[in-house]
């Protein structure tokens, strides 16, 4: 018996801010004082709390401390796990409270949180097998063998309302119901994990944390629909998760939790790894599908629907890595419990990646019908340095953008869908006041133009248009035709679309329109960005009264627009300046503005 355990984050982002150096210092200093068997060290999956990484958390005691550098770790050794004295200097300081230290469970990010699909997240080592069975792993898999019928299976999950975390927001039993019902001399499962909305990671934390849960979730949907064989896609840019995932494979292989009768009761159920090349367009479950077979992901007409005609045009599941995580936890539990949570037509809980203009950049999981206002406010810590709140961009460039007059609307499917947005799989981006909304608009579409396949004409030619007439308005070219113009783009590309990526891509410039068309109107009619970021419709001007004739902002101009002599007012020419913004940058006295 360990008398502390220490858990160090290894996932993606404290990764990269150095956390595996930091889990090999712990361990050498931990046996050079002689405490290697006292103290346990786990190296585990995302905590949330990505903004904060490297991140070390110290149990019985529950300390979490964030932004440990390697050089902290010697301390963190005598002082805590030798002596028994925290280090206050590294404690989170939310953690920090007049009567002491509390715990994590009680700070704003974590205590309306309900963690269902993230449970073993930041819990348990994502490479050991029997983490994951003493957190009851694979119990729901023996139940479902031993002691339900398919029929039954599908049945608990139509009982919960689980729909699918993907985007579409699908019922999944039926969705299994559909595929057991089509007679097949072969089925497939599969996983998509090929997560490519930009400001998403949710997916890719859950494979890092927890890909047991997922393997475990494929092996169930096997026997409810009569498959014998699964395939996850994942993204190549996730190498974290395809090792954690390719490890994960060969220890349940090897307790022959897959492969050949499972549990001795004549069920057989494999899984496989097919790597994505980087084409979002391969997150529309015929293109990924179209992609495992080794051809170029391109969508294909549905009907017939996967159900049907799927892999290898047989009949074929596909849900989400999200969406599996829920499931081996409905059937322990029951659908009743997860059905106890949520709104009436959005049960259980939503994973969402939280990003951009907010304090605690992360990854949170919230019950459905929790308002965007404690979302962004209380959990995610609100909007740093001040700034206002203006919209918040759900389901990545498939999803609109949800203004403040919208702030206080509870989050599930279907009133996100009504006001002009949707759930997606789970990015949520922030933007303030310092935000320009046309400019966000152009962005996403850019990534849509960019990510297309080209396989129908609406949607290669169609987005490409509606980018150019939102390029042309940023640089002050546009008219007010172009507005009409564009809207009517929007919903001929919606309806005439071959596939999601295409229907759903005028989305963000029509949630912009709705909601901000005064931006739109400010850079066709006034030519200015009310914002201050579409750099053709800037200019940077000296405050005479202000300047001190330093020079500084002179010698900085990479275009030699600025003139003036020393200890005397400078002046920008307009004609010759670049909007680069160097000037503003380098003033120490407040004295360059941009409008």
């Amino acid at each position: 018996m360990y008398r502390s355990h220490v858990l160090v984050c290894g996932g993606t982002g404290c990764t990269s801010s150095g956390s595996k150096e930091i889990l090999a210092a712990l361990q050498n200093e931990i046996e050079n004082v002689g405490l290697k068997d006292e103290v346990c060290v786990v190296q585990t999956g995302c905590h949330g709390l990505c903004a904060l990484g490297p991140i070390m958390l110290i149990y019985p005691e529950g300390t979490f401390y964030s932004m440990v550098k390697l050089e902290d770790v010697p301390e963190i050794v005598s002082e805590h796990l030798l002596k028994g004295r925290i280090v206050k200097r590294l404690l989170y300081t939310e953690t920090v409270s007049e009567d002491g230290v509390k715990s994590l469970e009680e700070t704003d990010f974590y205590k309306k949180q309900h963690r269902i699909a993230l449970r073993n997240c930041g819990v348990i080592n994502p490479e050991k097998i029997d983490e994951y069975i003493g957190t009851r792993g694979y119990e729901a898999l023996g139940k479902v063998l031993t002691e339900m019928t398919p029929d039954q299976v599908i049945q608990t999950l139509l009982d919960s309302g689980l729909r699918g975390r993907g985007g579409g927001g699908f019922p999944t039993g039926l969705k299994w119901k559909l595929a057991k019902q089509n007679d097949a001399d072969q089925k497939y499962v599969c996983c998509n994990a090929d997560e490519g909305d930009p400001g998403a990671f949710m997916d890719r934390s859950v494979l890092e944390g927890d890909p047991h849960v997922v393997l475990e979730a494929m092996a169930i949907a096997g026997y409810a629909i009569g498959a014998n064989q699964g395939y996850i896609y994942v993204r190549a840019e996730y190498p974290i998760a395809v090792e954690r995932l390719q490890i994960a494979i060969e220890q349940a292989r090897e307790y022959n939790l897959l492969g050949k009768n499972i549990f001795g009761t004549g069920f057989d159920f494999d899984i496989g790894l097919r790597l994505g090349a980087g084409a979002f367009v391969c997150g529309e479950e015929t293109a990924l599908m179209t992609s495992i077979e080794g051809n170029r992901g391109e969508p294909r007409p549905r009907p017939p629907f996967p159900a049907q005609k799927g892999l290898f045009q047989k009949p074929t599941i596909l849900n989400n890595v999200e969406t599996y995580a829920n499931i081996p936890q409905i059937i322990l539990n029951g659908p009743e419990w997860f059905a106890s949570m949520g709104t009436e037509k959005s049960k259980g809980t939503k994973v969402f990646a939280l990003g951009g203009k907010i304090k605690n950049t992360g990854l949170v999981e919230i019950p459905m019908g929790t308002t965007l206002r404690e979302v962004i406010e209380e959990i995610g810590g609100g909007i740093p340095n001040g700034k206002k709140f203006k919209a918040a961009q759900t389901g990545g460039p498939s999803g609109g953008c949800i203004p403040a007059e919208h702030f206080d609307i509870p989050i599930d499917y279907d009133n996100l869908i009504s006001i002009g947005s949707m759930m997606g799989s789970g990015g949520l981006i922030v933007m303030d006041e310092d935000n320009c909304m046309v400019d966000i608009a152009k962005f996403f579409l850019q990534f849509t133009v960019d990510e297309s396949c080209g396989k129908c004409t609406p949607c290669r030619i169609g987005t490409k248009r509606l980018y150019e007439l939102l390029d042309k308005i940023t640089k002050g070219q546009g008219t007010l035709e172009d507005l009409d113009k564009m809207e009517e783009l929007c919903y001929y590309i919606k309806n005439n679309s071959l596939c999601g990526l295409g229907q759903t891509a005028p989305n963000p410039v029509l949630s912009t329109l709705r909601y901000f068309r005064d931006e739109y109107i400010a850079h066709v009619v006034d030519k200015k960005c009310p914002a201050g970021v579409c750099k053709a419709l800037l200019s940077y001007t000296i405050d005479a009264d202000k300047c001190k004739g330093c020079t500084l902002c002179a010698r900085n101009c990479p275009a030699g627009a600025i003139e003036g002599v020393v200890r005397e007012p400078h002046v920008i020419h307009q004609d010759k300046c670049v909007k680069c913004g160097a000037c503003m940058e380098k003033c120490k006295f407040g004295a360059i503005s941009k409008k």
